[in-house]
This record gives C-alpha cells, sequence and structure tokens, in this order.
C-alpha cells in the first residue's frame, strides 16, 4: 500500500476540520442535540452545498463527489473529533451503499442524487440489531429481521401484485425519528417460507408511528419505527436478490468508518487532557508535569496512534483490498472502541472534579464510547468474527460475494500528522 494521503484527502480533513472547529464545539453540539431533528440542519445544509459530505461516496452521475470510500473514512474521522450530530452515519455510510448496491435503476436515480445534495436523509430500521444485520459480531444469515411472526417486521403482498404492506417494529434505528425515508428490513412471504427483504417507506406515510428514544448518546439519535399496515417498495424490486451479502459489504465499509471516527473522538479528547493538566496545578505545579500523570497519557497517545493505523488500513482496504476488508473493517473497530474508552475514561479521571460535571464535555466522549460498543460490538465479538473470516481457528468463513468493479485504488496514509499529545507534557 501507499503510505501517503493525497493532496485532495488532504484538502478534504483540513476544510472539514476548520468548518467543525468554527460551527461545532461542545456548547452547539449540547444546542443541536435538544433540537427537533437532533441536530444541525443548517450546518448540515452547508456541509452538504459546500463539501459534499454525504456524496463523498457515491458516484458523479448520481450527483456525489466521485470519490470513493477513503475519502468518506476520513471525514468521518473529523466527524467523530467534534462528535458531530447529524445523519452521516445512517444515511451515507449505511443506506447510501445499500441503495446503490441493490437499488434499480430508477430508485438509484431518484434517491441517489437527493442524499448526496444533502436533502434526502434515510434511516436504516433492522430489528434484529445493526451488529448482526451488518455481519459485523457473527454471520448475517440467520433471523436478523426479528424473531418469527410476533417479532420484528412482516410484509405481504397484495393481491395481484398491487404492492406491499409492512406492519411490525424496530428498535434502536439511528436518527429514525427525523429521517425522511426508511429503509427497512422484513420478512416477506409468510413464515414458513420467509425470506428477508428490504423496503422503501415513506416516513410520512399513513400508519408510521415514529418516536424518539432516550439515549445514551444524545449526538447518535435513537427511535422505535412502528409500521402499522404501511404501504412500501421492495429495493431492487420485486425479484431482488437476498439482501444479505449486500448489508455484509455495507458492514465493512461501516466498521472502517465507524473505526475512524472512533479515533477522531479519542484523538480529540486525549488532547483537550493533554491542555488541561498543563494548565491545572496542584501543590504549586502543573499536574501533567507528575511522573505518573506522563506515564498514563503515554499509554493513551500509544493506544490512539495504534488504533489510527488501524482504521486506516482498513480505509485503504475499503478502496483498494475487498479482500482484506472482512478482516480489517472489524479488528480496526474493536481496536478504536478500546482506545476509545479508554481515553474517555482516563479524560474524565484528569479532570479531576470537573469532569464530572454535567457541564463539561468529557462526558459526552464516554457516552459515545459506551453507547457504539453497544450499537456495533461488542469489542470480543468484532474480534471473533474476524478471525472466522481470516480462518484463525478453523477453515476461513467465507466473506459476501464482491459487487460491481470498485474505483480505482486510492492512496492512504498508514500515519498521519496527529499532534503529539503525549509529547507535549512528557
Amino acid at each position: 500500500m501507499d503510505a501517503a494521503f493525497t493532496e485532495e484527502q488532504d484538502e478534504i480533513r483540513r476544510t472539514l476540520r476548520e468548518v467543525l472547529r468554527k460551527r461545532c464545539g461542545p456548547d452547539e453540539v449540547k444546542a443541536a442535540v435538544g433540537t427537533t431533528a437532533g441536530y444541525d440542519e443548517a450546518l448540515w445544509r452547508q456541509l452538504a452545498e459546500q463539501l459534499g459530505l454525504p456524496g463523498l461516496g457515491l458516484p458523479t452521475e448520481y450527483g456525489g463527489a466521485g470519490c470513493g470510500p477513503t475519502e468518506l473514512v476520513l471525514a468521518c474521522e473529523e466527524a467523530g473529533r467534534t462528535l458531530l450530530p447529524s445523519p452521516l452515519l445512517s444515511t451515507a455510510v449505511l443506506a447510501a451503499p445499500l441503495i446503490a448496491d441493490l437499488g434499480t435503476e430508477r430508485q438509484r436515480a431518484d434517491l441517489l442524487p437527493g442524499i448526496a445534495a444533502g436533502t434526502v436523509t434515510v434511516a436504516l430500521a433492522l430489528p434484529g440489531g445493526l451488529g448482526t444485520a451488518l455481519g459485523l459480531t457473527g454471520p448475517n444469515d440467520g433471523n436478523w429481521a426479528g424473531g418469527g411472526r410476533a417479532g420484528g417486521i412482516q410484509a405481504r403482498q397484495e393481491p395481484g401484485g398491487a404492492g406491499w404492506r409492512l406492519y411490525g417494529q424496530a428498535d434502536q434505528v439511528l436518527d429514525g425519528h427525523s429521517a425522511g425515508l426508511l429503509l427497512v428490513a422484513a420478512h416477506a412471504g409468510g413464515y414458513a417460507a420467509a425470506r428477508t427483504r428490504l423496503f422503501l417507506v415513506e416516513a410520512g406515510s399513513t400508519g408510521v408511528v415514529r418516536t424518539r428514544l432516550t439515549a445514551l448518546d444524545e449526538t447518535r439519535p435513537e427511535a422505535r419505527i412502528e409500521l402499522r399496515d404501511v404501504l412500501a417498495v421492495p429495493l431492487g424490486g420485486d425479484e431482488a436478490a437476498d439482501p444479505g451479502p449486500a448489508l455484509a459489504r455495507a458492514g465493512e465499509l461501516a466498521a472502517a468508518a465507524l473505526a475512524a471516527e472512533a479515533v477522531g473522538a479519542a484523538d480529540q479528547a486525549l488532547a483537550s487532557t493533554v491542555e488541561y493538566v498543563q494548565v491545572r496545578e496542584q501543590f504549586g505545579r502543573p499536574v501533567g508535569s507528575f511522573q505518573a500523570v506522563k506515564h498514563r497519557l503515554a499509554d493513551l497517545y500509544v493506544q490512539v496512534q495504534a488504533a489510527r493505523s488501524a482504521a486506516y488500513y482498513a480505509a485503504w482496504a475499503a478502496a483498494a483490498s475487498e479482500d482484506e476488508l472482512p478482516v480489517a473493517g472489524p479488528l480496526a473497530l474493536a481496536q478504536a472502541l478500546e482506545a476509545l474508552r479508554s481515553v474517555a475514561g482516563e479524560a474524565i479521571q484528569l479532570h479531576g472534579g470537573v469532569g464530572f460535571t454535567w457541564e463539561h464535555h468529557a462526558h459526552l466522549y464516554f457516552k459515545r464510547a459506551a453507547s457504539d460498543e453497544l450499537l456495533f460490538g461488542p469489542v470480543h465479538l468484532l474480534r471473533a468474527r474476524a478471525a472466522d473470516r481470516a480462518g484463525l481457528f478453523g477453515p476461513a468463513v467465507p466473506s459476501s460475494p464482491a459487487p460491481a468493479p470498485a474505483p480505482a485504488p486510492v492512496q492512504i496514509a498508514s500515519t498521519s500528522a496527529a499532534s503529539a499529545t503525549a509529547g507535549s507534557v512528557a
């Protein structure tokens, strides 16, 4: 692999970081999550119109930037640095690749330009849980659309093939309360011959009841979606293929993006902690001058840098080596989540009394670490899944079939110009 960022990638990172530094500080984040949408809609429009953020990974023929998965992953790192509340994960990382992979030409032409422009937001409703359905913590060839007739979401076709109707419930749907479109997994064909399919549902349709849930991480809003005999359109048409392999491919990209996001959050939490211990004095000297504190910060710095290297390798694999991504993605996510959890916990401790207060921002990073592991982990299952795919303890588990040929390989770095935070107190 070429361990160098391209000028375009560096410019994307620099520009996005500059905008978010001005518009997405801790106070702005807290204000945004309290709104009805759960994010700053004006900022989302700016990111879409000026930077093309939601369309970074989409082809130019559908209004996207045509960059590829690497640029999308790097953008997620900057979004994680500020804990940006936005539909970036739910729409651009999870839903858009599925629509591009499984949708009919008409569906792609109708939906992807709106996603790229930031005017269409999509929520992925998977009753069986994100980690399972995306193939991150185990094979997704099971019942990830919910349990039997009484659980999950059921789909029935109208007489004469006039359409489909959905009924059932899905919880923990990311951005489900605010998205304009729902991408729903449902059992189709009756329980005895049921197979899971993906359906498109207009969020404003009759029979759709959406309830925003109280989430551990307010920057990652969740909702309960209830469907009561709701009209739906199958993604890919009536003869669509099994969505399991496509969901697994989307999960591999999501793992790389989530890993980068966690690395960005961990790096920022560590930087703010280093800054604090340099000015907070105890016994007449800065807290950061004590050897024990230096050791703790140095250990955290090593964790963050190791996680960053793993995340960048997964980003490279997403663009240039799909054979390696099924292993690299879950491993990178596991390492990044561990790093974020360690850094966020130490940040609260090293900030002393102020770190435990609601007014300080340290708790936001700790909640992000815990929430991500609950939604996409746990860490030990991510590693076990990667080991199964690599054949570490037995025959290798085959990954999902590859989609259409990937774009030309994109340069990616194994290291970056990350701030040498630990060195500043060494």
